[in-house]
């Protein structure tokens, strides 16, 4: 367990220092006033305002600020701690109130209390947790009885037509690759991820306590991050398979039950 958690945390402080340079995360733009948010989050999550949001893996912190622009109390949690170090100098940076806490998923799940209306996490995210009961009993415990939790991220099918396994392994997908970001430059790390089927990811949840609301699948994806997609709408990057649209985005929003 150690070793990948050193290893992903050797990778996202490498990668920190690669996307906040980088034209895909934008961060003058965030500064300017620009949301990081897209527009699936941004239509389904939508009452923030007031509310104690915990955004779990949250990088350095864009969405997690974004969110406070909407008025939401914020918390930000990240293993990285240059991720973190940026994240709080963005902050202060765009004068806006946020808490940040370097810690992995689990280990924060230990001993957090259930302070929060909302959990957030996004994109990218759980691929890199070995165990999804864990990682459900971390939201639980984090939430108040009636507590949203609500998460947007790639759907695993299109793991599955890149040549990857649809279904969980406790053995890693161990590689050497580069960053997602156009300004990698041929710069390769270890990444240590683990596939989760969408049964999975919806079990674990529900064997936590999380009662789910909703379930949406959605034919693009916002970002650009993959190979072979095509941006048929603005800001809407789609993939086919055999003449047929791929799934690319789901979304779950559940409720803690009382």
């Amino acid at each position: 367990m150690q070793d990948y958690l050193q290893s992903n945390r050797d990778t996202w402080d490498k990668r920190t220092q690669i996307h906040i340079r980088s034209k895909f995360y934008d961060v003058a733009g965030f500064l300017a006033g620009k949301t990081s948010l897209q527009e699936i989050e941004r239509a389904e999550l939508v009452d923030v305002a007031g509310k104690k949001l915990l955004h779990l893996q949250c990088h350095f912190g864009l969405d997690t600020l974004s969110w406070a622009r909407k008025g939401a109390i914020v918390t930000g949690v990240d293993l990285s701690p240059i991720a973190i170090e940026q994240a709080q100098s963005l902050a202060t940076q765009a004068g806006l109130q946020a808490r940040f806490i370097c810690a992995d998923v689990f280990d924060f799940g230990l001993t957090v209390h259930a302070d929060y209306d909302i959990v957030f996490t996004s994109y990218g995210t759980i691929c890199w947790l070995p165990c999804l009961t864990q990682w459900a009993h971390t939201i639980a415990n984090s939430l108040k009885p009636g507590g949203v939790f609500y998460m947007a991220d790639f759907h695993p099918i299109f793991d599955l037509i890149s040549g990857y396994t649809y279904f969980h392994s406790a053995q890693a997908d161990v590689e050497e690759e580069g960053t997602y970001t156009e300004n990698c430059n041929g710069e390769t790390t270890t990444t240590m991820t683990w596939a989760h089927a969408i049964s999975d990811i919806l079990n674990a949840l529900i064997n936590a306590g999380i009662s789910i609301t909703t379930f949406n699948e959605f034919t693009y994806s916002p970002y650009n991050c993959f190979d072979g997609l095509t941006e048929r709408e603005s800001g809407r990057y789609y993939a086919s398979h055999c003449g047929n649209d791929v799934p690319l985005v789901y979304s779950i929003t559940g409720i803690k039950n009382r």
